[in-house]
Order: C-alpha cells, then sequence, then structure tokens
C-alpha cells in the first residue's frame, strides 16, 4: 500500500511584522513533490534544536482581530477613489431607476 501521506513534524512560524515565533507541527516539515516542501531558512530554537523556519506576515500576535488596535491599510487613498466612482455612480442615476 502507497503511503499518502505528508511528513508532519515541528516547524516554526516567524510573524516579521511583530517579531513573534512559535514552535508547532506541520506537513511543511517535509519535503514532497506535489507541495511546498521543506523551508529552505532554519532556526536555533530554545531547546538547543534547529528547526525550518516559516516567515509569515501577520500571526495572532500582530492581527488587529487579536490584538484590538487597528491599522490604517488606506495608504493609495483606495476609499476616496472608491467613494469618487460611488458618488458618480450616483449621480448618473439620479432621476430614474
Amino acid at each position: 500500500m502507497k503511503n499518502i501521506h505528508p511528513t508532519y513534524g515541528p516547524v516554526v512560524f516567524r510573524d516579521t511584522s511583530a517579531g513573534f515565533t512559535f514552535l508547532t507541527r506541520s506537513t511543511l516539515a517535509g519535503d514532497t513533490d506535489a507541495g511546498p516542501g521543506r523551508p529552505r531558512a532554519s532556526i536555533q530554537w530554545s531547546d538547543g534544536n534547529t528547526y525550518p523556519v516559516v516567515d509569515v506576515e501577520i500571526s495572532s500576535a500582530s492581527h488587529p482581530f487579536w490584538t484590538g488596535s487597528a491599522r490604517v491599510v488606506d495608504t493609495a487613498g483606495r476609499v476616496e477613489k472608491f467613494r469618487q466612482r460611488y458618488a458618480k455612480h450616483t449621480s448618473d442615476n439620479k432621476g430614474g431607476h
């Protein structure tokens, strides 16, 4: 019988925006033909062992839902562009349906 299950082992995830790391288990621990495979980077953990590390941009340490702090994401004026576009459509539709 062919073993189709991916390798499951310890991996460190590192939140680059919050400087937060945590050790867990993941299928990213092993090399697979069908998947992304083992991360190339590694990190030495506090237990003295070296584990593969996966960098993520957001985790529970930096996500606004978990931290309770909102971030301003609209750096390109997207909200204002939407309002201008929406105002154009509402002015075109005045007086009729």
